[in-house]
């Protein structure tokens, strides 16, 4: 009268479960240099925390005597984990069952995954390698796809409510195709490994659609797509991989309702560096390391860099000051000049609708020549993207910090202050309607082209303004809140850190709208 039977199938069920899509499966993936979804699990998270949630969803075979035959599991491992010692949910995809497609029960583990984050309010981290929903799963019952439209909630209404209360990272680890590259862009972070590609549709689909022929890697490669800013950070390999979502997720807090950990900080708040004096150069047209900059001021070894290869005229990561997380926006004029462009819009505004939900204040190091010009910026919408940028800034509701390192013109400049922004300037610092050098052209073209020397005559009209571009004035009518020492840059921010914790306890709790992909 025992369940011992029940049971031992219970048993049997979860060993297969284990083997994921069987030995030979999975033997293919280690020989393609692509880790198993279970091993990834286990090296991103904390040694035994982990624990599983739906291991016997799948697919069973049953003999007549209804004894179990085979047993294919969902295609998705999910459950509850320790990173750092932080509670997190992960969700990891099986490329082993069926190339990872998505399955009926394999989608309703993906929505639970969600739903398990936003009940318990920490981070969700997903390991994506799949080819989309199966088409064998959508037609085989009717209702049961997991694309049901009517099945509450739908999983983009849980995407979106997962980016507005908990942190979420991915990281593409091998095809992502379909659902999983969708998955990958509704994050807050995401990160690819070499091999990995990211598409809307693979090949065979694109050449059924179009016609054309094209290899995947052409199609969604990293060198597509750390480009296309689908993806933000590109990793040496997997362990590289999973490395950048645990340091991610360091400087982030378990939810909307927190403020960020702060971490031991043995770089002394009071240090001054004394390269900084001499950084800028004098020459105006002469480039500079801004990376270096932000290096010497904020807390040594703490930058992580997001998105460094798409709208490269804008620099943008985490870092801290004296152990406090902080987002970072930076211009980095070795490329347009470091002038706004549409990408660079369109990064500048996903971290700071990620550190403003997240309560991270925002240090802005401004060098700011203007919104890029010419034909391709005005194909590309500089100018939408530009103010979408600026109207998440005028919305946010952390703290901000701008040093001004050298220019500050037009109307993109104020993507650099946010609200209530307290503002340092370097003696460096331009500001005003137009650089220099085009608002001389604009105001002097008539006498600059009447000059026996057009070319001397222009440099000397810019000289002649620049240095009536004193930057005293501005300090004199309190324009800036303080002129500073480049030196003393790192113990004033480390103050102001200090100083806005209280105003940071008020930021707390979910905005009125969710982050963007």
């Amino acid at each position: 009268m025992s369940w011992r039977e029940e049971v031992e199938q219970i048993e049997a069920r979860r060993r297969l479960a284990l083997a994921l899509g069987g030995a030979e499966a999975v033997a293919r993936q280690h020989a393609r240099g692509r880790a198993d979804v279970r091993a990834r699990i286990a090296a991103l998270t904390d040694a035994g925390s982990f624990r599983e949630l739906g291991a016997l969803a799948g697919r069973a075979e049953l003999g007549a005597d209804g004894a179990l035959q085979s047993f294919e599991p969902a295609g998705i491992v999910v459950g509850a984990a320790k990173v750092a010692g932080r509670p997190v949910v992960i969700g990891g995809d099986d490329f082993t069952v069926r190339g990872g497609a998505y399955s009926a029960p394999g989608l309703r583990k993906a929505r639970e995954a969600d739903g398990l984050a936003l009940r318990r309010r920490i981070p969700l981290l997903r390991l994506l390698e799949g080819g989309g929903a199966s088409i064998e799963g959508a037609t085989a019952r009717r209702g049961q796809s997991g694309y049901d439209l009517t099945e509450p909630p739908p999983l983009n209404i849980l995407a979106m409510q997962t980016l507005a209360c908990v942190p979420v990272a991915c990281a593409a680890l091998g095809p992502c195709v379909g659902f999983p590259a969708a998955r990958l862009a509704a994050s807050h972070f995401s990160v690819m490994t070499p091999g990995a590609v990211v598409l809307t549709g693979g090949p065979a689909l694109v050449e059924r659609a179009t016609g054309a022929r094209i290899a995947k890697e052409e199609l969604g490669g990293a060198g597509v797509h750390l480009r296309s800013g689908v993806v933000d950070n590109g990793a040496a390999d997997e362990a590289d991989a999973l490395a950048q979502l645990r340091r991610f997720l360091s400087y982030l807090p378990q939810n909307a309702w927190q403020l960020p950990p702060r971490a031991k900080c043995e770089d002394p708040p009071e240090r001054c560096d004394e390269e900084l004096l001499g950084i800028i150069p004098r020459n105006r047209r002469k480039p500079y390391p801004v990376r270096e900059v932000i290096a010497r001021v904020l807390d040594r070894d703490s930058f992580f860099e997001i998105g460094a290869h798409f709208g490269r005229g804008q620099v943008i990561g985490l870092a801290r000051a004296a152990g406090h997380p902080v987002g970072v926006l930076a211009s980095d004029c070795k490329f347009g000049g470091g002038g706004m462009s549409a990408q660079g819009a369109r990064k500048i505004r996903r971290i700071v609708e990620t550190c403003d939900t997240f309560n991270l204040p925002i240090v802005s190091f401004v060098d700011e020549p203007g919104f890029l010009v010419g034909a391709e910026a005005e194909r590309a919408a500089t100018i939408r993207f530009g103010m979408e940028a600026a109207f998440a800034v005028l919305q946010s509701r952390v703290p901000w910090i701008a040093v001004v390192l050298r220019r500050s013109f037009g109307v993109a400049q104020g993507i650099h202050f946010g609200p209530g922004c307290r503002v340092l300037a370097w003696p460096s610092m331009q500001s005003g309607a137009l650089p220099v050098e085009s608002g001389v052209h604009l105001a002097f073209a008539r006498k600059i082209a009447a000059a026996p020397d057009p070319e001397a005559k222009r440099r000397e009209l810019e000289d002649e303004m620049f240095a009536a571009q004193s930057v005293f004035p501005r300090a004199e009518e309190f324009g800036v809140h303080d002129l500073v020492d480049p030196r003393r840059t790192r113990p004033l921010i480390c103050e102001w850190i200090a100083e806005i914790q209280s105003e940071l306890q008020h930021c707390a709790g979910p905005r009125a709208y969710s982050p963007r992909p």
